[in-house]
């Protein structure tokens, strides 16, 4: 480990002697007053001894090769002329000097490998003369460093980009980063991604030292890339110079394997974000101001810390100065909390958390929710009890300084976030796949392939993937018009709906999968906790906020709490939600799809139930599910074998079977992200018109029975799973065929769910109301029978509970059940027609009653 030597380092630097290579060297040009080192100016030139120690100033444009460090005058975008200026990277904390000492040779031998005074250049601009000049503590030379960077740049060919390294106009064939620096000098963003694993395929060696000594090789390859830059751009002008970011490292750590050997080290872990911070400003450059004779001084940050001047060079006062904050110069911070990610969770444990800390231009790049591998520098830093108070105990805090995100998962679909690149030959091949007449049976196959047969099912949650689009009635008062489509499957056990829920939830980037027994109102919503750095409440977010853009899965959705269930109302509708807690009052956007997945209540589904009666879920609930999907066990002998047969064959099968279902979960990913990145459909007029055909039909079918058979929301249904059917075609425009297949697709899952066992047509009140309209017709039919029969007795005021059961069911022509009874019962105490005296005895209201 390197981190003891580092800090003996910065005490060392101030006793030692040194030459003129020494000397400061000019300032960053945002800099206009560049502070000086104690003792650096009154050096002898040249002097015996004096040439064991250099230095390399990491704020000066001389190191960069930048256009602000040629000619005379410094030059910055703020005086209106040209120039790039130097911004030190919060992110990497560097010494703002890097000192080199030399190593495998006597001191004589250093001396004479130095060039005469004359002939001084800085180190950054030397030649391969003084190989053996290394970073102290460290066995980095940075003339070697950065020949070999530059090496890498100039040779170095991807043939096997992945998705996110891919940009328009990228040659495979030539070399990669080169591209990249001409992608910088068009776009002007002065960042420069670089994959670890392709610095380990070119030189182990100074990948070795990239991953060991991050806060002396990155500064050193910014050097090398900003010299190759503008000497090939010369002309070009940055925000700053650019910054090399590295990712992939090959030393992935998990979280919790996390050690001191690993403080100081560029290391990648992979998690998910369940919580950012709000802008918090870092100080960067101090403005201090002298109170006697108001003389001024600035002094930059430097490995997190501001050295504050004591002494006042104009009138020799002690400790007069003070800092200015209006005048000073502040970056973005930014506190992120990463969870780890179930994969790398040991059994029996709860998820780990480690502390990220996000600078500059990479705030606000991940949301809550996002799946990153982050790669950064770990950190310890003694823990403060009390911030006003400058002791710190011997405990120390970790935190990972981010360098780079990265959200790609090649498991799972691409985010939405960002456009992805696809190259002409994959947007022929997708173009190909969708003119074949077979693509929407192809795709829905690609879903869950273990899974047999539920095809229905299947293209259901093909559609739900696609997804609809989103439309903003906000001025009309009507809000945001609602593209997600929310699915609930139910039915009998081992029917795999758990299975398909855990599929949907592995292929989404932002997807939660929660239990109904095991979550909570404020689990799924938002919940109220005190911050421990700031000890102020905060709103922590909770599982469906998370999923926003998304699937948020549900299972054993029927053994949720009422409290619980009734969160969701807003969500599946408004698409938002509203909390008030603790002084906290916002509104959180959930724009998440539902995927539930229930049981009936009596483990076996009773064909002579409703859905209702068979899951007990309220009516208010079920009517925002697009689609009710039931999924039953035939018990059928040439099905079972049709099922034990596709069961066996998933234990014996070989490679290659294999590889053609992960190539048909790629071709999915990419389908799925072309459609929603490049085609928005829009309602045809004939579409149109057959979608309002549709419902009026829907609405005439029960109209002479007296049945609901549609509402407005099946209508919007319908408009959402047409979007999603012509959005899988490839098609701009939403036609006939894709309004019959909602239309199929809407009448089965309504077949299944909304048909009444009592009359075996579909009735949609079942899923409004809870209840039939033949069910209620009979309910109604049963209390006006016992309300004759009590009025014959009306002689008697009070009647025994159990002897009216018998009576009325022995007077019956149906069969009376308990339940009948007892409904008929409860509608006639609503009437006031009697009243229930204790347990069994029934009161009748007599003036009612004539």
């Amino acid at each position: 480990m390197s981190s003891p030597g580092r800090s003996s380092r910065n005490s060392a630097m101030e006793t030692s002697d040194m030459s003129e290579l020494a000397a400061p060297l000019p300032s960053s040009p945002a800099n206009m007053n560049p502070p000086s080192v104690g003792g650096m100016d009154d050096q002898p030139r040249g002097g015996p001894g004096s040439v064991m120690v250099s230095e390399i100033d990491l704020s000066s444009p001389l190191n960069y090769g930048t256009p602000s460090s040629v000619g005379s005058s410094l030059r910055t975008p703020r005086t209106g002329s040209r120039g790039t200026p130097i911004r030190v990277r919060s992110d990497i904390q560097s010494d703002r000097r890097i000192r080199q000492v030399p190593v495998g040779g006597s001191q004589s031998d250093a001396m004479a490998a130095l060039p005469p005074s004359s002939e001084i250049v800085p180190p950054s601009e030397n030649s391969e003369s003084a190989p053996t000049m290394v970073i102290w503590g460290t066995d980095v030379s940075v003339n070697q460093c950065k020949s070999k960077f530059k090496k890498f740049i100039t040779t170095f060919v991807d043939t096997d980009a992945a998705d996110d390294e891919k940009f328009i106009g990228m040659d495979k064939d030539a070399p990669f980063y080169l591209q990249r620096l001409e992608e910088i000098n068009t776009l002007e963003e002065p960042f420069l991604p670089v994959n670890c694993g392709h610095v380990q395929q070119f030189d182990e060696d100074l990948y070795r030292q990239l991953v060991c000594y991050p806060q002396e090789v990155i500064p050193t390859l910014d050097m090398a890339v900003n010299e190759m830059f503008f000497a090939k751009f010369p002309d070009t002008d940055l925000r700053h110079q650019i910054q090399v970011r590295p990712f992939n490292a090959d030393k992935t750590a998990n979280m919790r394997a996390l050690d001191p050997q690993d403080i100081d080290q560029l290391i990648t872990v992979t998690g998910m974000v369940i919580r950012a911070s709000n802008l918090i400003p870092e100080l960067a450059e101090a403005h201090f101001q002298c109170s006697v004779c108001h003389n001024t001084a600035e002094v930059e940050i430097e490995r997190g810390r501001i050295a504050e001047p004591t002494l006042c060079s104009h009138c020799n006062t002690n400790h007069s100065f003070a800092l200015v904050h209006n005048r000073s110069k502040f970056t973005d911070k930014q506190a992120v909390k990463l969870q780890e990610s179930p994969d790398d969770m040991p059994a029996g444990q709860t998820p780990h958390t480690v502390v990220l800390y996000v600078h500059g231009e990479l705030v606000d790049s991940v949301q809550p929710g996002d799946r990153v591998a982050v790669t950064g520098v770990y950190r310890a830093v003694p823990h403060r009890s009390n911030p006003k108070m400058k002791t710190v105990h011997s405990v120390y805090k970790t935190h990972i300084d981010v360098v780079h995100f990265r959200k790609t998962d090649s498991n799972r679909l691409h985010t939405m976030d960002t456009d992805q690149i696809f190259e002409e030959e994959q947007i022929a091949m997708l173009n190909g796949l969708s003119k074949k007449p077979d693509i929407y049976d192809r795709l829905a196959r690609a879903i869950a392939p273990s899974i047999y047969e539920n095809d229905d099912v299947k293209k259901g949650i093909l559609l739900q993937l696609f997804g609809g689009n989103r439309k903003d009635f906000s001025k009309t008062g009507r809000g945001q018009f609602r593209s997600e489509l929310n699915i609930l499957l139910c039915g009998d056990p081992g029917t795999s709906k758990s299975q398909l829920l855990q599929y949907v939830y592995h292929l989404i980037p932002r997807s939660q999968y929660t239990s109904g027994k095991g979550s909570s109102a404020v689990g799924l919503t938002a919940y109220v906790t005190k911050d421990p750095e700031t000890r102020q409440l905060v709103l922590q977010t909770g599982a469906l906020v998370l999923a926003d853009n998304g699937v948020c899965c549900i299972d054993e959705f029927d053994k949720m709490n009422e409290s619980t269930r009734s969160v969701l109302h807003e969500v599946m509708e408004q698409q938002t939600l509203s909390i008030a807690k603790a002084g906290i009052i916002c509104q959180l956007n959930a724009r998440t799809s539902i995927l539930a997945a229930a049981n009936p209540i009596h483990s076996k589904w009773d064909p002579r139930g409703t859905v209702m009666e068979n899951i007990q879920l309220p009516p208010t609930l079920m009517s925002r599910f697009d689609l009710v999907f039931l999924i039953l066990d035939p018990q059928d002998e040439q099905y079972d074998k049709k099922l034990a047969r596709h069961l066996v064959s998933l234990y014996y099968r070989d490679q290659s079977q294999q590889d053609e279902d992960i190539y048909s979960m790629d071709v999915l990913r990419d389908y799925i992200k072309y459609a929603k990145q490049s085609y928005s459909p829009v309602l045809s007029d004939a579409a149109g018109q057959q979608l309002i055909e549709n419902y009026v039909e829907m609405r005439k079918i029960g109209a002479g029975r007296g049945q609901i058979t549609a509402y407005p929301r099946q209508l919007e249904s319908l408009i959402r799973l047409s979007e999603a059917h012509a959005r899988m075609r490839f098609c701009k425009t939403v036609e006939l065929i894709d309004v019959e297949e909602a239309a199929r697709l809407h009448r089965e899952a309504l077949k299944q769910s909304a048909t009444d066992p009592l009359t075996g047509r579909i009735d949609v009140s079942i899923l409004t109301t809870g209840q039939s309209s033949a069910g209620r017709k009979k309910r109604a039919e049963v209390a006006t029978a016992l309300k004759e029969m009590l009025k014959k007795k009306n002689k008697t005021p009070t009647v025994s509970y159990d002897k009216l059961f018998a009576d009325f069911r022995n007077n019956s022509d149906i069969q009376i059940t308990r339940d009948m009874y007892e409904d008929a019962l409860r509608d006639l105490q609503d009437e006031n027609f009697l009243a229930m005296a204790g347990r069994n005895t029934i009161r009748i209201n007599q003036i009612a009653a004539q």
